[in-house]
């Protein structure tokens, strides 16, 4: 375990001395993905500057859903950007070489390369900031706690669909652009409390991918907003471990997709 967590950090070195040699280039991408997703944040204030509230919700609580979503999202982005490129691999064939190697595929294709562009980042942490000091929130030690595990069980659940995306290349080849409604397209969902959304759409963000679970719950549990979504508040603060769950769930498909794997023959 300790080699494998050594050779991963290699490589994330490496990747990210290889982006460094371009630091303008790095910078300018960061600037134009920070604005890019910033045009969202706008859209969020127009639509409160028009109607106040959203099904009770203000505007800084909003923001505490669109912060986590979006650190969630960046951190999933940057770690598995070998998974969300797959596709060319399969359609290559150069996915071969590594099943000679004598490590784990998963390893090696999510350290094939590491995405660094800290404009989705910094856009999250200046909304969670700004939705702290806006909220009239107690902040205690495990309030604190359940945000920063709300983060990292979304930043699971956004990796496990790029696994999940990944998987299906065995046998589609191609990546399908269905997977973008569920990866760029949750971002987005996420970002508003999901009673705003069709019974049938709430429950597909809550049971089959479960960014609900991931931000809205557990930020439902921070702000003392009851059994959000009929579901008690214990189960709330418990909620981000079902990221985790939906992580490994994906990387069990992932082996199993390598067992079917027959090459492109090229």
């Amino acid at each position: 375990m300790r080699e494998t967590i050594h050779l991963y950090g290699r490589y994330f070195g490496l990747s990210i001395r290889g982006q460094m040699q371009y630091r303008a280039s790095f910078v300018l991408q960061s600037l134009g993905q920070f604005f890019g997703v910033g045009i969202e944040f706008v859209g969020i204030l127009a639509l409160f500057h028009r109607f106040g509230t959203l099904r009770g919700w203000t505007l800084a609580e909003v923001a505490l859903l669109y912060g986590i979503v979006n650190l969630a999202f960046a951190l999933a982005e940057a770690f598995g950007r070998g998974f969300d490129q797959f596709s060319a691999m399969a359609r290559t064939g150069d996915f071969d070489r590594l099943l000679l190697r004598p490590r784990s595929t998963a390893l090696q294709v999510s350290a094939q390369e590491f995405q660094l562009r800290g404009g989705r980042f910094v856009q999250g942490i200046l909304a969670l900031l700004w939705a702290a000091h806006a909220l009239a929130v107690t902040w205690t030690a495990a309030k604190v706690a359940l945000l920063l595990a709300s983060i990292f069980g979304g930043a699971c659940v956004f990796y496990g669909l790029f696994v999940f995306q990944a998987t299906a290349c065995f046998w589609t080849v191609e990546s399908l652009e269905i997977w973008n409604a569920v990866t760029y397209g949750g971002t987005a969902t996420a970002q508003y409390p999901p009673t705003i959304y069709q019974p049938w759409f709430r429950r597909f963000f809550t049971f089959v991918v479960p960014l609900a679970c991931m931000n809205y719950l557990p930020a439902s549990a921070i702000i003392g907003r009851g059994a959000a979504l009929g579901v008690p508040p214990l189960l709330q603060w418990t909620a981000p471990l079902i990221g985790v769950g939906f992580l490994l769930v994906s990387l069990g498909a992932w082996r199993f997709g390598e067992r079917h794997y027959r090459s492109t023959g090229s």
